[in-house]
């Protein structure tokens, strides 16, 4: 697909329901790029949040995207394993040069023996009354979080043993 050939960076664009953009991750390596999925790798990237102020992630992450389904799986390498965080979100779009996507606030992380937890339902709540989220909106997430959740406990794949660590060799291959 034009834009995410193998090597390119890209940024990434979370933005709220409301059309308010939430946070950029300003570099992100493209390892494999589709209309349907994308695959891609940072490492000590620069994130800056809505209101300014910025930060630099701490390990090499492997990021799955999907036009499809409505999550989206970061799998960050640390020193005693895989930990994931996975955003409740919308599909992921490719235009102007950057992944953008609609996060809904919920989140799975997952630690490295596959145990799980689910995050924000409380801002979830809140921001689904806010932002007036429609109830075909609100039963489309939550089915996804437990389509997401049947994906872990599948060891599915972004969760499939070998996924991260081998995206992550042919991260390596890019940054020599």
């Amino acid at each position: 697909m034009d834009g995410l050939e193998p090597g390119k960076n890209i940024q990434i664009q979370s933005y709220k329901h409301n059309g308010q953009l939430h946070r950029v991750w300003d570099t992100t390596t493209v390892l494999k790029g589709t209309s349907n999925r994308v695959i891609g790798a940072n490492d000590k990237t620069l994130v800056t949040e809505s209101d300014g102020r910025t930060w630099i992630t701490r390990e090499p992450a492997i990021c799955f995207f999907h036009a499809k389904y409505w999550f989206n799986v970061i799998g960050m390498l640390r020193d005693d394993g895989i930990h994931y965080y996975c955003n409740i979100s919308s599909p992921f779009v490719f235009e102007d040069g950057a992944i953008k996507y609609i996060d809904y606030d919920l989140d799975v992380k997952v630690f490295p023996d596959m145990t799980y937890t689910l995050l924000d339902e409380d801002e979830y709540e809140i921001h689904k009354e806010q932002m007036n989220y429609p109830e075909v909106l609100d039963k489309i997430l939550w089915n996804n979080v437990d389509n997401l959740m049947n994906w872990i406990r599948q060891r599915k794949g972004p969760f499939s043993p070998e996924f991260v660590d081998q995206w992550y060799e042919f991260y390596l291959t890019y940054r020599s």
